[in-house]
């Protein structure tokens, strides 16, 4: 602990159109859960929009090796575990306390009554500690039926313990061979389900395994490998070229589209983001939509369940439903940007100054 200091808890720079391609990706994957309620999957335009969970983890192996992998040694996995829980945690409460709010005021359900305080109880705390808990029949058996993003989170936090533990110390040669099994791991579990949908639900749980397995530890491999790919695409052109997955249409070779997407198409994105720079007008635009996309995605989807009852209820069409949609995108847009102002960065400021006064 002596050989901590608040120098080496400060967070690094930020990889500028890294942080702009997550926001995009966490856009993708609210209109992605809103579009879900309208269309069947095979007739959903973005209906890989999915796929942004599988960005994100590629991502994140790559930002914690950039962020850890010198100074991990140095500050103790006690500290690395502390400095993701600050980053990580408030929003999965928060969001958890926003899914107990829609689940037990939804005007268009009724589903409630149908529950004991004590299950909600139990609902709400294993929503908020990240404890999977798939007991709700009326949504599907969510591994977090409060909060079903919360899914991820708790494999990013699986992820994390992992890397501390084992990967932060695997050498490359080692962690190449770890991909290439988590590659024939994940073509297994794509071939089996017919697509890579699945972690959000019991039944679907160790699917999540896979995903993250690959791609964390693919982000891990590009960073350690300096795969890093100089070009001008910037921001613009990788949005476009990220977009590209999330549209790309249905069809019966889902299992190996998808498949290809994350193993190869992913890493070549991140390797490219972390090659270019954003123009200055459009900096402050990545960063902005680095910072809201956490909250974002852990906010948004108390709103899908209101919007899904609502949906089944009345049944609106045409331009009725979509000014619904894009309504209800501007309005969880903002709710998060407000999350983000209000809550999430005061509470990890506060929890930052304990920390730094603790030593």
């Amino acid at each position: 602990m002596n050989n901590v200091t608040p120098s080496l808890l400060k967070t690094k720079q930020h990889f500028n159109i890294l942080d702009g391609l997550r926001g995009v990706a966490a856009l993708a994957i609210v209109a992605f859960h809103f579009m879900e309620v309208v269309f069947e999957f095979s007739k959903n335009f973005l209906g890989h929009g999915f796929l942004a969970v599988d960005f994100f983890f590629c991502l994140s192996g790559f930002v914690i090796a950039y962020a850890y992998d010198d100074r991990l040694g140095k500050m103790g996995i006690m500290e690395f575990f502390k400095s993701r829980v600050i980053r990580l945690h408030p929003l999965v409460v928060f969001g958890s306390v926003l899914g107990l709010l829609s689940f037990i005021f939804d005007p268009f359900s009724g589903t409630v009554a149908q529950y004991s305080i004590g299950k909600i109880t139990l609902l709400f705390l294993t929503s908020a500690l990240l404890i999977p808990f798939p007991t709700m029949e009326d949504r599907y058996f969510n591994n977090f039926g409060l909060n079903a993003p919360a899914w991820s989170l708790f494999w990013e936090y699986v992820a994390n313990i992992v890397y501390a533990f084992v990967l932060y110390k695997l050498a490359r040669k080692y962690l190449i061979v770890l991909a290439c099994i988590a590659a024939i791991i994940l073509v297994s579990v794509a071939y089996r389900s017919g697509s890579l949908l699945g972690g959000w639900a019991g039944e679907n749980f160790w699917e999540g395994g896979a995903r993250i397995l690959y791609s964390f530890t693919a982000g891990l491999l590009i960073y350690r490998s300096k795969w890093i790919i100089k070009n001008k695409l910037g921001f613009l052109g990788l949005s476009v070229l990220l977009l590209l997955a999330f549209f790309m249409p249905y069809s019966k070779y889902n299992w190996i589209t998808e498949t290809l997407v994350v193993v190869f198409y992913f890493p070549l994105l991140v390797s490219l983001g972390a090659g270019t720079v954003a123009t200055q007008g459009l900096h402050k635009l990545c960063d902005f939509s680095g910072k809201i996309s956490y909250p974002l995605y852990m906010t948004h989807y108390m709103a899908i369940w209101v919007f899904a009852n609502y949906y089944n209820t009345y049944k609106p069409e045409g331009i009725k439903l979509a000014l619904i949609i894009i309504g209800g995108m501007f309005a969880l847009v903002s709710l998060a940007y407000l999350t983000m102002i209000l809550f999430d960065i005061p509470v990890r400021k506060y929890l930052s100054r304990k920390r730094i006064k603790a030593l």
